[in-house]
């Protein structure tokens, strides 16, 4: 295991969601270099755990996340383009990473969430913000653009409502967010962690490699041609029918229980 200085891992449910918390609350967990590779190495982790069942991303404090560190930045400055290529390629990882987890992603956003902080929310699979939330992508205010979070950003929120936010960088709430579809539930704060329990008790009930396989589906099927996705949806469909975990879904269907995953 990594040992992370910025983000801390936990688990709950005898082990089948892990929590990650960014903990950089006196700086409203700006993504410095060091938050950024600890997100990385977390959710690499992460990964090799096949009886996940989803992974919560939070952050520490009154913020989700503030988005790029400024001390970063102005050090960025100094760096040559190929420094500051190296630099942003590693960001970019962190961000696919997280985009591409085996598991869904749940996002609880307790807070404001800027710029890149904002991005991360595009990666998630399900967002739960807190209404008293605050959500821009604020870099054009800084001087730059959105650059490393804007394929995932655009696939959420459509290109219409990019090219408005994008462009004025201008605070919207977290209702607006649900809006444009980047955040799907929205509750008052003090209501956050039952919105988010919630959440996962449904996740619960799926079977993990069926998860696994739900997601991947909502990820890739849409940017397939129609026979590349006619031939990997019933290979995906013949392999779920056969194995252990389909097979006891349904014998537990017909036996009117519970499957053995859900406790």
């Amino acid at each position: 295991m990594s040992t992370y200085t910025h983000v801390t891992v936990e688990q709950s449910h005898q082990g089948k969601v892990a929590t990650v918390t960014m903990r950089q609350g006196d700086v409203h967990n700006a993504l410095n270099t060091q938050l950024i590779a600890d997100l990385q190495a977390a959710f690499s982790d992460l990964q090799a755990n096949e009886q996940l069942h989803a992974v919560v991303l939070t952050g520490d404090g009154p913020s989700f996340s503030a988005g790029a560190d400024l001390s970063m930045m102005k050090a960025s400055a100094e760096f040559s383009q190929e420094q500051n290529i190296a630099d942003t390629l590693r960001l970019a990882t962190t961000f696919d990473t997280i985009n591409n987890f085996p598991c869904p992603v749940v996002g609880r956003i307790n807070g404001p969430a800027m710029g890149g902080g904002a991005g991360l929310l595009a990666v998630c699979d399900i967002v739960i913000a807190a209404e008293n939330a605050r959500i821009a992508f604020s870099e054009v205010r800084l001087g730059i653009a959105p650059a490393v979070i804007s394929p995932y950003v655009v696939r959420k929120i459509g290109e219409t409502n990019a090219r408005v936010l994008f462009v004025t960088g201008e605070r919207f709430n977290a209702a607006r967010g649900r809006d444009i579809g980047l955040v799907h539930t929205v509750v008052p704060l003090t209501e956050l962690d039952a919105a988010v329990e919630k959440t996962l008790g449904d996740l619960l009930k799926g079977g993990p490699q069926a998860l696994r396989a739900c997601k991947s589906l909502a990820l890739h099927v849409g940017h397939m041609d129609a026979e590349t996705a006619r031939q990997y949806t019933a290979e995906t469909i013949a392999a779920l029918r056969v194995s252990a975990e389909g097979q006891e879904g349904l014998q537990a269907f017909l036996e009117k229980r519970n499957p053995h995953w859900v406790k």
